[in-house]
């Protein structure tokens, strides 16, 4: 009886492997299409090009409003290099890519440091029409009309897990390839959308543009953080 269940013992065993395999197989190949659906191709056609046409400027200005939940806002941005000036509701940021100087107009107070752009986030001024080609997961989403314009929106997610931002979708002109709107999503699920009214290319800034100027701020408060 020994040697007769010996053959049915390998026969089993053998069954037991090649399910193994067969399902290890099958997770690769999940894992997979998983992996290529998160990176489609239409998406990154989309992002490269909307990334591209903003490289090729030397600078630029946007008009912008921000609303968060029943709050609304607007600010301007303005970009030139690792430059950038960002003014809200309240507050404006200068840095000239070594210096940055956050001015808050309530209390007439400046805070200066050292900038790091790492310590940005994700959502850096200088970077946002790049960030996708690092650290982010992207798909096409859908085909929608703004204001008679057809725009593609595509979805970013980080491939890291438990980051403060979970979603980021863009919408991108389909004629000039200019980004139209963000809509962030946080980990708690809070929804910040910013839409760009007005756009304007290679505006004539002098690096001066981007420092912060005291003498402009009677009064203020200067606290110098390096």
């Amino acid at each position: 009886m020994l040697f007769a269940d010996r053959p049915t013992n390998q026969f089993n065993n053998t069954q037991i492997r090649m399910k193994k395999l067969l399902s290890a197989g099958l997770l690769l190949l999940l894992s997979f299409s998983s992996l290529m659906a998160q990176k489609d191709k239409r998406a990154e056609a989309i992002l490269d090009a909307m990334s591209a046409r903003y490289k090729a400027l030397n600078s630029y200005q946007a008009t912008f409003s921000y609303a968060a939940g029943s709050e609304a806002y607007k600010g301007d941005i303005s970009v030139k290099g690792r430059m950038f000036r960002l003014k809200t509701a309240g507050q404006e940021v200068f840095t000239d890519g070594k210096v940055m100087s956050t001015y808050v107009k309530e209390a007439n107070e400046v805070n200066v440091q050292d900038y790091d752009a790492s310590a940005s986030g994700d959502f850096n001024p200088t970077k946002i029409y790049s960030m996708y080609k690092k650290g982010f997961n992207y798909t096409y989403l859908r085909e929608q009309k703004v204001g008679g314009r057809t725009v593609d929106v595509v979805e970013l997610k980080p491939e890291k897990k438990n980051t403060q931002i979970t979603s980021v979708q863009i919408s991108v002109d389909r004629a000039d390839k200019s980004v139209r709107s963000w809509l962030l999503t946080d980990k708690s699920g809070k929804k910040t959308s910013y839409t760009i009214s007005k756009f304007v290319p290679n505006p004539n800034l002098p690096d001066s543009y981007f420092v912060f100027d005291k003498s402009k701020y009677p009064g203020v408060e200067v606290v110098d953080l390096r």
